[in-house]
């Protein structure tokens, strides 16, 4: 199943990461990349998206900002935030809109569990 992620985040190397795990394990993917939530609306208005892979911590629109605009036009769009930021208060927030949190450090779990989220 060929799908297209959009991987969201300010760090290059974190995308670089990321992509990484994915391509080893889903080869057939396309790979989008945004470096922070404006222009993650932008991609999302301009290529067709399956699958949102979104930091929280960004400058200017932080991800869980920006994955609740999304939400407004793709409803449906599976989006997870991939972050640090793992305290309680920030999980219950993503969880209690409806988005997925994956924990980084980045690891080949975060492809699996977004192909899982994708339906893969």
């Amino acid at each position: 199943m060929s799908l297209r992620l959009l991987i969201v985040d300010d760090s290059r190397m974190s995308r670089l990461i990321l992509q990484g795990f994915v391509e080893q394990a889903y080869p057939h993917w396309t790979i989008l990349h945004a470096g922070s939530g404006e222009e993650a609306l932008s991609m999302v208005e301009q290529h067709e998206v399956d699958i949102v892979s979104m930091d929280f911590n960004m400058h200017g629109m932080n991800g869980l900002e920006a994955a609740l605009v999304l939400r407004e036009t793709r409803p449906q769009l599976p989006i997870a935030i991939v972050t640090a930021n793992v305290q309680g208060a920030v999980q219950e927030r993503i969880e209690k809109a409806g988005l997925v949190f994956i924990a980084k450090p980045i690891t080949a779990d975060a492809a699996r569990k977004l192909a899982t989220l994708a339906g893969a």
